[in-house]
């Protein structure tokens, strides 16, 4: 190929077989969905999709390909959620509103075509998958600057849903206007500690002179400002894309290391992968007893299981100062060496979910 026209001419027709294996392929997801119909499976199967991403990008690596893992994630896990839906469609529930990260973070693994339901509280979520009025929900559980999510913990330790998958996101802000140029913005909007996590921007391009005005999200702020030629908002890429407003500069934010950790939440248990992440719940007996929590933690020890995190919340149940134990560690809740260790507490263990690791 010499010229730009027989690029252009080979790109189509590659495009014309993508499409026509594409289409393949989803002849063979139709059918798959008709047998989990039948058997009542689950359409959604971190530890298959996994599978599949390590087998692509170990192809791509050996042969030399120009794709990347990050690469190849972003085209199969939107190929993956086209197959789902037609699989067997499946709402998706989320704490809202629209365009927030928690939205973001749910279309980053069920994609664009997704029935997307959003909810206005945490709990809202839980009640909403308990009542079968949708298949998954999406949850924030911790943030690398302000800490575990409470709300999330107390309704797991009372909940029959389970954790299937967990997502880290990089939490990134976006500079979005109508405006031509920044000298025409007299006004933005963001969630107030959007302006905090910005100053440093701000004060770059002269925008801490302008009229900052705090809204209840930067959902919110996207909205306001797509109606206001003269404004900008302080608000995730998604919310910017939603509402028509063009962003004019990304990762505004004067930190670029600040992430949070989303639990996908459905009512079925994943198999193993090889490379899973469990949570449970602990509400041990005898806590006036000298040791009783390094006991139980030396169990995992003993049996080589690292723990990934431990957080102690109250016991609002209980009288007086009662606390129980968020727990996470590496392994999943069929290998016998885990069984060997939940058997021994039964009654003092409760599992939340078994789930593909994740990467931060």
């Amino acid at each position: 190929m010499e010229t730009l026209e027989e690029c252009r001419e080979a790109i189509d027709a590659l495009d014309n077989e993508v499409l026509a294996l594409l289409n393949r392929r989803m002849e063979v997801v139709q059918r798959v969905g008709e047998i989990k119909h039948a058997t009542k499976g689950a359409i959604y199967r971190p530890e298959r999709e996994k599978a599949i991403l390590d087998r692509l990008s170990h192809l791509s690596e050996t042969s030399a390909g120009l794709l990347n893992r990050s690469a190849i994630e972003a085209v199969f896990l939107e190929i993956f959620a086209v197959a789902r839906n037609l699989e067997l469609p499946e709402k998706i529930a989320y704490l809202g509103p629209e365009g927030s990260f928690t939205h973001q973070a749910a279309e980053s693994r069920f994609g664009a075509m997704s029935d997307y339901l959003s909810l206005g509280s945490i709990e809202a979520v839980f009640k909403t998958l308990e009542a079968g009025r949708a298949k998954f929900g999406v949850v924030p559980i911790e943030n690398s600057r302000d800490g575990v999510v409470g709300e999330t913990l107390d309704l797991l330790g009372k909940s029959s849903v389970k954790i299937v998958a967990e997502l880290y996101m990089p939490i990134h802000m976006a500079f979005a206007t109508k405006a031509e140029k920044l000298h025409n913005i007299i006004k933005i909007y963001s969630k107030d500690k959007g302006f905090g996590q910005c100053r440093e921007f701000l004060l770059e391009h002269g925008l801490d002179r302008v009229e900052h005005i705090p809204v209840e999200s930067t959902a919110k702020a996207a909205v306001l400002a797509s109606k206001d030629p003269t404004a900008a908002a302080i608000c995730s890429h998604i919310a910017a894309k939603l509402y028509g407003l063009p962003t004019l500069f990304e990762n505004i934010e004067d930190t670029h290391n600040n992430a949070t950790r989303f639990f996908i939440l459905s009512d079925f248990k994943n198999a193993p992968s090889g490379e899973d992440k469990t949570s449970i719940l602990v509400r041990l007996k005898d806590t006036q007893k000298s040791g009783v929590l390094f006991h139980f933690l030396e169990d995992f020890n003993q049996a080589d299981i690292n723990l990934s995190k431990i957080e102690s919340r109250p016991s609002r149940d209980e009288g007086g100062f009662g606390y129980w134990f968020f727990i996470d560690f590496f392994g999943h809740i069929d290998e016998a060496h885990v069984q060997k260790i939940i058997a021994k507490h039964s009654d003092e263990v409760t599992w939340l979910g078994s789930y593909v690791k994740g990467e931060l």
